[in-house]
């Protein structure tokens, strides 16, 4: 059976404790990912298109790119 990838464009596809890979501000024209654990949800809005941003357990801050299963 096949899991459904969450959407990280969707605020409640974001959990606290949840590991995911957030492209911070600056790194956005090279595209390198940051791979941490969320520590707050920063997006008011239900969803975002660029991916909803959070905050890290580290502090870094980013729109998330990928949710991490496992």
């Amino acid at each position: 059976m096949e899991h459904e990838k969450p959407d990280e464009r969707i605020r409640v596809s974001i959990q606290i404790g949840q590991s995911v890979e957030i492209v911070q501000k600056q790194d956005q024209r090279s595209g390198n990912l940051t791979e941490g654990l969320v520590k707050r949800i920063l997006t008011k809005s239900t969803n975002h298109p660029h991916g909803i941003k959070v905050q890290l357990e580290t502090g870094e801050v980013g729109r998330v790119k990928n949710v991490l299963i496992g």
